[in-house]
């Protein structure tokens, strides 16, 4: 979102203000809400879909359409701020990918849809590799049960688009431990989703 040209736009504060007044059901704090969630949301959705391999069908706007649609349909979400509004973002567009993953691959008898985990998302410096984003959501719950701190870095940083610096804001830890974190968590999914495993496997290895 380019920031210089959204005006008197509210601050962090005043959204985590908003957020509570709606989850209190003020209707004014939505419609206040709705413009600045729709923004946060497409560069979210923006970040993310400038991973995706081209040609893909799923448009940032029908994505970020989606997630809006299901977040106002939350209706007794208890918002906290804007960090909580982050968290649960991520988790909706993880949800609506993976779905929507899973339904192309009945439709195509077990085609698959592939995700690039590349140095940029993933894999760190290890070699280019391809997964299906289903087979990264089976993995991904695994983490969680080993780990759910790194599952969560992994979540917000691939499929929510948030920054170093806005994960390390919702998990309530330095930017440091979040880099540290999706270091150890991108090693563990390259092993986990077909790359050569040492016999530890590289989440012990990293504890």
């Amino acid at each position: 979102m380019d920031r210089a040209t959204q005006g008197a736009e509210p601050s962090g504060s005043d959204i985590s203000g908003l957020l509570r007044a709606w989850s209190g059901g003020d209707q004014n704090a939505l419609e206040k809400l709705t413009p600045v969630v729709y923004n946060e949301l497409r560069r979210l959705a923006r970040r993310y879909m400038t991973r995706e391999r081209p040609g893909h069908s799923l448009q940032a706007t029908e994505l970020v359409n989606e997630a809006y649609m299901r977040l106002v349909d939350y209706k007794h979400m208890q918002w906290q701020d804007r960090a909580h509004f982050f968290a649960v973002s991520a988790q909706l567009m993880r949800r609506i990918l993976v779905d929507r993953a899973r339904r192309r691959n009945l439709k195509r008898g077990g085609g698959v849809r592939h995700v690039s985990l590349n140095e940029a998302v993933i894999v760190g410096s290890a070699p280019n590799m391809g997964a299906d984003i289903v087979a990264l959501d089976d993995a991904l719950s695994e983490l969680a049960r080993l780990d759910e701190r790194k599952m969560q870095v992994v979540e917000m940083r691939f499929f929510g688009g948030l920054s170093v610096e806005e994960t390390a804001e919702v998990l309530k830890v330095s930017p440091a431990t979040v880099m540290r974190e999706w270091s150890t968590a991108k090693t563990w999914l390259y092993h986990e989703l077909g790359g050569p495993r040492n016999e530890s496997g590289p989440m012990e290895a990293n504890r």
